[in-house]
């Protein structure tokens, strides 16, 4: 059965010439006992011509339903100048008029309610022979139930159409949404895939230069200082176990989709209170810095937390990598009724211009875009650049307010 269902879905037009036929058959059936009977008083011919063409219309009435109503108000035409009165057949036009109006055209769709309207009024008064021994009561009855059989056909079809607008502007609307899922879908990886960008290069960046300068400083006093070849051992063990905390704290996330994280890969992110600690890692890297805090500490939005260890990490490891021989460090964190203020600068030669402005000499330097784009995240101002006197001073200034 749904085999068949499916053959006449994908012929409509065999389905309709099948219709066609009977129609024309039927007609032609009624002309002929209409001679024999001594009912129907025309040329035989004339009748069978418009059956044709009716016929015609009822079968291509889907493949091109303008070009059909036309057709069907030319046939209609020829009947009334022919004299040749009503068919069978003539349940094609409201065939036709149920097709045009289901279409999104308009202007066919009034042409045939037009149609509706005057067809049955100006057959009854084109064969009035017809209605012979009917009153004027029963003419007019017969009149307007026809006009009503016509207007129906129209208003169905026009439901019909309303109907599959409908579901269009569903589909369509149903595909906009899947587009925009798709598209914050896209969004929200390429933001996903910044953010890890940002930690992974952060915590890279810090702790290798860490492990860089207190390897270089090991080899160098292997043979003359044991003891602080020790010390500069333990620091590079600490850093590297830093390091593998915080990058398996990050894969965590990514781990997560197969089942496979602990609850170890999940440690908090580091804060301002983490910054003491900081701060002396890398004094035993021989970067003296100078760390104070003023005015009154409070908790502050996670965001904000760690924006302000990512700014103070960066600047001291570009402190340390482009700073130069005996360069000293100054780190202030302000708290404010309003905002956080992290002052982190340095008094050595301070980084060249491209360095700072077009994302280092090869073109792949990330750590003042990711400071930016950290601040920018919790709507804060930095302002990075050489500092009067030498050296390199970056500050932000991270709002407390409206920040969750």
């Amino acid at each position: 059965m749904n085999r068949l269902y499916d053959f006449l879905r994908r012929h409509p037009t065999w389905v309709d010439g099948s219709w066609a036929f009977v129609l024309l058959l039927v007609s032609f059936m009624a002309i002929a006992l209409g001679e024999q009977n001594g009912g129907y008083h025309r040329p035989e011919w004339r009748g069978m011509f418009a059956a044709v063409l009716l016929a015609v219309v009822v079968t291509l009435r889907r493949r091109k339903p303008e070009h059909m109503l036309v057709l069907a108000i030319g046939t209609g035409l020829y009947q009334l100048a022919a004299d040749v009165p009503p068919l069978p057949a003539n349940f094609a036009f409201l065939v036709i008029i149920f097709t045009v109006a289901s279409r999104p055209s308009r202007g066919p769709s009034w042409l045939a309610l037009g149609m509706s309207l005057g067809a049955p009024t100006l057959s009854s008064l084109r064969w009035p022979n017809e209605t012979e021994g009917q009153s004027a009561a029963e003419t007019v009855v017969s009149i307007v139930f026809l006009t009503i059989a016509f207007c129906l056909a129209w208003v169905l079809g026009d439901s019909l159409r309303t109907r599959r607008a409908y579901w269009a502007e569903l589909e369509q609307r149903a595909h906009r949404l899947e587009m925009e899922r798709e598209t914050q879908a896209r969004i929200a990886v390429a933001a996903e895939r910044a953010r890890i960008a940002r930690e992974l290069h952060d915590v890279v960046a810090h702790n290798v230069s860490v492990m860089v300068v207190q390897a270089d400083g090991a080899a160098y006093v292997l043979d003359t200082a044991p003891d602080q070849t020790r010390n500069a051992l333990q620091t590079i063990s600490g850093t590297g176990r830093q390091a593998l905390t915080e990058m398996r704290r990050l894969l965590g996330v990514l781990r997560s989709e197969t089942g496979e994280g602990t609850a170890q890969d999940y440690v908090p992110q580091p804060g301002v209170e983490q910054l003491a600690d900081l701060v002396d890692q890398v004094r035993d890297s021989g970067l003296p810095v100078d760390f104070r805090i003023e005015g009154t500490p409070r908790p502050l939005p996670s965001g904000v937390e760690l924006t302000a260890y990512r700014i103070v990490q960066e600047a001291l490891t570009n402190s340390r990598k482009h700073g130069g021989p005996d360069v000293g460090a100054t780190v202030r964190l302000a708290y404010g009724p309003d905002a956080l203020t992290v002052l982190a600068e340095d008094d050595g030669r301070g980084a060249q211009r491209e360095l700072y402005e077009e994302r280092g000499l090869d073109g792949l330097g990330h750590g003042l875009i990711g400071m930016r784009e950290r601040v920018g995240m919790v709507g804060g101002v930095l302002v990075a650049g050489p500092r009067p006197g030498g050296g390199f001073r970056i500050s932000a200034t991270l709002p407390l307010t409206g920040v969750e």
